[in-house]
């Protein structure tokens, strides 16, 4: 081995470190029935008082009422609050990107006024009209995602949040939600009218026009068919799934896999519109891949029978992911976390990880909760701690945009703190409000019931509430690396709504887990509630 190059030698010895350790699960393929997670995983002990609980979910509540009421002061109807300069920004659209995103957390909150302004807006929208590039991978999970989403909760387990309010004609306003979405697509469906049926990816609305010799990315074209599914589902026309379903067989089926699938199960990014075939061999679970991964296993929470194809493409891809992308950092002594790396040029390995993609470890327990594969979980819990290093050893309390561990191109600046950390901030170290490792945690505690997640999750919530937190709202942040967070950006995403403050909110109200029909992943129980990549619930068939 010490014939081999350094950076060899290192990848190498923290594979070795990391199999050591991890055979006795890895390489098993039942391990549920051999024993309960806690043998594998013990509890850490931690449990907090239910007073404590509720104080927190209180915490996150008024969080969102201060981003809500920024927004509606200063940024609405346009798609999102720029805090810092008191005004709105639309960079979703122009439809009140916001308003869509938010309303299924203001519902899960309970928030029965918000909730109202936000169905009185919707109603109004005119989803034919758009002076805006569209993006239809964000208009699929903000847009169509949360007006379904909306739908189903408030036709489901919070029919009577409406019904409470002053104006009987809320009712009639939960069922526009459904209108609306229809709408929607039918606005944005000639976008699949190219050669191969994969959809275009950016459009302008007016002009309709389909450049066949166009690219998309495996996200942009993986991550339509739950909400599409969904749409014909609810309105029994099932042109919205064909379209989407049509799309998605390039990818579960690769023609030219040569190119496009280096390692079984785990494919190429980009994909021609003019034929269906790869156009290279890079990618992983970050940015343009990411939720085509992600919705592989959630399509089979949705439902078992028609997309069992879905699930068995994502086994392949997580088998794929623990044989070829798992790396431990080469510190001395060794570091004990776990980190899935990125592929380029085919099968050569690059040791960097991103915020965006710290979503793998939840999504590797609900693989392992709906399969009830205890490797799965193990190693779903392990990424959790790999990416939870990256706030608790941040100064600012904050993960990263990017993040590395490769022990030869660590900045000389930052050498002491890749040994005692196991990873160096990555290039972009700002924090853009995102959800990932929050999403992690809150699958690791649902999975766990171990409120050590509900620790970390509140620990993160905390640092963002002292960093990002403005006059009227929250806002990214331009340096995760220093105490204060740095600059401030100025932009309240509208997956702050979405995504950050309904994960956090979610694991600490036990009062909504416990009375109403429960929301996402129940472990041993016949699911109810699926999320899509916007932490949208959806109903399952």
């Amino acid at each position: 081995m010490y014939g081999l190059p350094r950076r060899s030698r290192a990848l190498v010895m923290g594979l070795i470190l990391f199999f050591i350790g991890a055979t006795m699960y890895l390489k098993s393929e039942n391990l549920a029935a051999a024993a309960p997670l806690q043998a594998y995983y013990p509890h850490s002990g931690i449990r907090l008082e239910r007073s404590e609980v509720k104080f927190r979910a209180d915490a996150i509540k008024e969080a969102y009422q201060h981003s809500w009421d920024g927004y509606m002061e200063f940024g609405f109807p346009k798609d999102e609050l720029l805090p810092m300069s008191k005004r709105g920004g639309n960079s979703m659209s122009g439809w009140g990107a916001s308003v869509i995103d938010g309303i299924g957390t203001a519902v899960l909150m309970e928030l029965p006024e918000v909730v109202e302004e936000q169905l009185k807006f919707i109603a109004e929208i005119d989803y034919t009209k758009c002076e805006h590039q569209i993006s239809l991978f964000e208009t699929t999970i903000r847009y169509l995602g949360g007006m379904i989403s909306a739908y189903d909760l408030l036709t489901g387990p919070y029919s009577d949040l409406m019904e409470a309010g002053k104006d009987q004609k809320n009712h009639h306003l939960v069922h526009t939600l459904l209108r609306q979405s229809v709408a929607l697509a039918d606005a944005l469906k000639f976008s699949f009218n190219t050669t191969s049926g994969i959809p275009m990816p950016f459009f302008m609305l007016d002009s309709k026009r389909i450049k066949s010799d166009d690219i998309n990315n495996i996200a942009g074209i993986g991550t339509l068919v739950l909400e599409w599914t969904r749409l014909s589902d609810l309105t029994g026309d099932p042109q919205y799934t064909t379209l989407a379903q049509r799309a998605q067989e390039y990818l579960l089926k690769v023609e030219n896999p040569e190119i496009g699938e280096p390692f079984p199960g785990l494919l190429g990014t980009n994909v021609g519109l003019r034929d269906g075939k790869f156009l290279d061999s890079y990618g992983g679970w970050g940015a343009m891949g990411d939720s085509y991964y992600e919705y592989l296993i959630k399509m089979y929470v949705y439902d078992p029978r028609r997309f069992r194809r879905y699930m068995q493409r994502w086994v392949q891809a997580a088998d794929s992911t623990m044989t070829y992308l798992t790396s431990v950092p080469a510190t001395t002594p060794p570091s004990n976390f776990v980190f899935v790396g990125e592929y380029s040029h085919g099968r050569s390995i690059a040791l960097r990880g991103s915020h965006l993609a710290c979503f793998i470890g939840g999504n590797f327990l609900l693989g392992g909760q709906m399969l009830d594969n205890m490797k799965y979980n193990i190693y779903g819990l392990q990424l959790v701690d790999g990416c939870r290093a990256t706030y608790a050893n941040s100064r600012s309390g904050i993960g990263p945009e990017r993040f590395g561990w490769d022990p030869n191109l660590v900045p000389s600046n930052q050498k002491e703190f890749f040994e005692k950390n196991g990873w160096y901030y990555g290039g972009e170290i700002d924090y853009r409000l995102r959800p990932e490792v929050i999403e992690s945690y809150y699958h690791a505690w649902v999975v766990t019931k171990d409120d050590k997640y509900r620790q970390w999750a509140w620990e993160a919530f905390l640092a963002i509430n002292r960093t990002c937190r403005t006059e009227h709202g929250f806002t990214s942040v331009s340096d995760t690396s220093r105490e204060d967070g740095g600059r401030k950006d100025d932009k309240q995403e509208s997956f702050w709504f979405a995504e950050v403050l309904k994960y956090l909110f979610l694991i600490f109200n036990e009062e909504g887990i416990q009375f109403k029909e429960k929301i996402g992943f129940v472990p041993g129980e016949r699911q109810k509630w699926v999320f899509n990549t916007e932490a949208h619930p959806i109903r399952i068939y």
